[in-house]
């Protein structure tokens, strides 16, 4: 590779030119994917591999890693300054504000310099600091290293917690006595991260994985000390589409096991102490149904959608659970008010909803549902919402406040008097002042007349002149929200004049349940044409240029991705895909992937034809066409077990014979890490940096 003599000037940085190597050309070999309702040619079949040890697969993801990083030396000082400026931003000996249980407060802390969260207690009463979890000491000599989970035991000695070494979501469960600080020789393996304590504190529940599909099957209970070949098989769930978990209740009083598909779920509880029991179910599954629970003395409250869309709350006594037909209500169902979660108090009971597309904290007296306040704010769009409480018996409610604009704030309120008190600001260094930024909520109409909802962060004094780069954000899937909330990384866009918007488009929950079922199976399509909307509207109203517009999703958003990649590639400049669900039919049609029985409620299943031929329709794999398209870059971990890195794979190799344009098409596969991305708390901000890096690059180019 040789340099160019000439360089750019990239927001004030000069970045030297070069002459690209060619990009690698992944080998064709035609491979017959069949399906009840008509076969299909994949070239590209051959780069999955199961084991991630095939040579020839390594050696296509080294290449395009190679001319991924060949292209990004163009840009190099920028990408440095970006990451600096990123990272600068990060108080770096952060620590959360404590949460009170049994007799200690809880935290975790951050130390300068370090990639890992510290987990550590101190006694209520008063006494030195107690380090439960050092993550850096743990994670020193892996390339990956998360703790996902940790619950302290009820006689608060000992604390049960599962770790990732690979990023593929398979953990260790493993038990710390607090008193010695060392590990018992009890270990796990092969499980989910979930698990819940027996009230002597003697017994773990955890979830045992199948080892083929991931998926959590088996409710077991460990004697600690005991073999593990002796572990008490308490449940297994036969039925492939639902997923599984498995807590202690608010008032650690029951273990509970959640089961969950789509459409459905179903909930199953024993009491803590009860050594011999089995588990007995709240209410029965079945098809559009679903519920979730808590307890609180000797009843269960109960969120659900049965005649209620966007939920109502009832209750039941704990020797009256097994039939809905004993539920009484508690809260009505509000057309205009989703309820998202509540949390439970001796007096009060404290309710996430969203109201008009934004997460709003109601709380109501026990004594008078009727007299319900909601937590008051003064910005266009924010997020509140409950936060860590372990206390019932308490008029203090704890919640945390956000939006585009504040920083992620924690706050107590007395649910009696309404006295409010900051407890925490995150604190956002590098100079940052909230005021120096606009937050605004705008309403694009989407193809079908439909109005939907914009959440924009920009610098004041933005001229609507339609000069402005654009930075559009969106996920549109399983019902999940994007809120509002704040972003420190996506201020390094926004300072140098971006216009950073999150399209609330359906599929997610943001406007009701509704606004979920509009977006799924045989409505999918609305929501990349609601996305493409809000392009069009921003630029239309003049928020933005039009060949100025970046476009990000992942995972689901991965697909909104290359959906509007195949529909619109005009309307955008450049297009960031992180770990892309793009292969939907294939992956649909294979039940030995853990992304594929769970989710036929939400993309159909392909093995009955108006679901194969709609699927097919969008599928960003099987669309791809010869045509222009946008600069892209795509990313993925080859220890991804919910998106198959051999996904985006396929469909980087397809693009590179179908477009028709010269823009860069960069594929970066992180060889380490796997869902989520790399581990480490700076590892991931340096990721944010390179996206950016890219996204300014090209801006830089005529």
């Amino acid at each position: 590779m040789q340099t160019i003599c000439s360089g750019i000037m990239v927001f004030g940085v000069m970045q030297m030119a070069w002459a690209e190597t060619a990009a690698p050309v992944a080998a064709q070999k035609p491979y017959v994917v069949k399906s009840p309702n008509g076969d299909r040619v994949d070239p590209y079949y051959w780069l999955r591999d199961d084991k991630r040890q095939a040579p020839e697969v390594l050696s296509y993801l080294n290449a395009e890693n190679k001319y991924y990083q060949d292209y990004a030396a163009k840009y190099a000082e920028l990408n440095k300054q970006l990451s600096a400026e990123i990272i600068g931003r990060v108080k770096q000996d952060d620590s959360a504000v404590p949460a009170i249980k049994g007799d200690y407060s809880y935290y975790s802390r951050f130390e300068t310099g370090k990639q890992y969260p510290i987990y550590a207690r101190k006694p209520k009463a008063g006494g030195a600091e107690q380090i439960m979890l050092d993550v850096n000491k743990m994670a020193e000599g892996k390339d990956f290293y998360q703790v996902s989970n940790y619950q302290v035991s009820p006689n608060q000695q000992l604390l049960a917690y599962a770790e990732d070494t690979t990023g593929r979501r398979n953990y260790t469960l493993k038990i710390r006595d607090l008193r010695t600080g060392q590990d018992l020789p009890d270990t796990l393996t092969g499980m989910d991260a979930s698990l819940a304590w027996s009230a002597d504190s003697q017994s773990l529940f955890y979830i045992e994985k199948d080892k083929q599909t991931l998926l959590g099957n088996k409710v077991k209970r460990h004697q600690l000390g005991q073999d593990n070949s002796k572990d008490e098989l308490l449940y297994e769930e036969k039925d492939t589409s639902f997923y599984m978990g498995v807590g202690n209740s608010g008032d650690d009083q029951y273990v509970v096991i959640w089961l969950g598909s789509t459409v459905s779920n179903e909930m199953l509880v024993l009491k803590s102490d009860d050594k011999s029991g089995k588990f007995r179910t709240v209410a029965p599954r079945q098809r559009d149904f679903k519920y979730d629970i808590e307890h609180m003395g000797n009843r269960w409250v109960i969120r659900t959608d049965w005649n209620a869309p966007n939920y109502r709350l009832m209750t039941v006594a704990d020797d009256q659970i097994g039939d809905r037909a004993r539920w009484q209500e508690l809260l009505a169902h509000d057309p205009k008010v989703f309820i998202e979660s509540f949390q439970l108090f001796k007096d009060y009971i404290a309710v996430n909803v969203r109201n008009d597309g934004l997460n709003k904290v109601q709380v109501m007296p026990w004594a008078d549902l009727k007299k319900a306040r909601y937590i008051d704010s003064g910005e266009a769009a924010y997020v509140a919402y409950t936060n860590v409480n372990y206390q019932q018996d308490t008029e203090w409610l704890r919640y945390s406040y956000t939006s585009l604009t504040t920083p992620s704030s924690i706050y107590e309120m007395n649910m009696r008097t309404g006295e409010k008190r900051l407890l925490k600001e995150q604190e956002v260094l590098g100079g940052f002042d909230k005021n120096n930024y606009q937050t605004e909520r705008v309403w694009a109409t989407a193809s079908d007349g439909t109005k939907i909802p914009v959440s924009l962060l920009y610098k004041k004094g933005l001229k609507k002149d339609g000069t402005a780069p654009l930075y559009q954000y969106a996920y549109g899937s399983y019902g999940s929200s994007s809120s509002p909330s704040f972003k420190a990384p996506v201020l390094s866009l926004v300072d140098r004049g971006f216009v950073y918007a999150i399209a609330h488009i359906r599929g997610g929950q943001e406007m009701g349940r509704h606004w979920y079922e509009d977006g799924k199976l045989l409505n999918k399509i609305n929501t990349f044409t609601d996305f493409i909307a809000v392009t069009d509207y921003l630029v239309a109203e003049k928020y933005a240029a039009k060949d100025k517009v970046f476009a990000m999703g992942g995972s689901a958003g991965g697909l909104l991705m290359g959906a509007i990649a195949n529909m619109a590639p005009e309307k955008y400049r450049g297009i960031l895909a992180h770990v892309p669900f793009v292969d939907v039919v294939t992956t649909m049609l294979d039940e030995s992937i853990p992304l594929t029985t769970n989710e036929f409620d939400e993309w159909g299943n392909p093995k009955q034809k108006a679901f194969y031929d709609y699927m097919l329709s969008y599928s960003p794999y099987d669309q791809v066409k010869k045509q222009a398209y946008p600069a892209m870059l795509v990313t993925t971990g080859l220890h991804d077990s919910q998106v198959q890195y051999f996904e985006p794979a396929k469909w980087v190799a397809k693009l590179r014979t179908h477009k028709t344009d010269n823009n860069p098409l960069l594929f970066r596969t992180n060889m380490e890490a796997g869902h989520g991305g790399k581990s480490g708390r700076f590892s991931r901000l340096n990721e944010i940096a390179d996206e950016y890096a890219f996204v300014l690059s090209l801006l830089a180019q005529p």
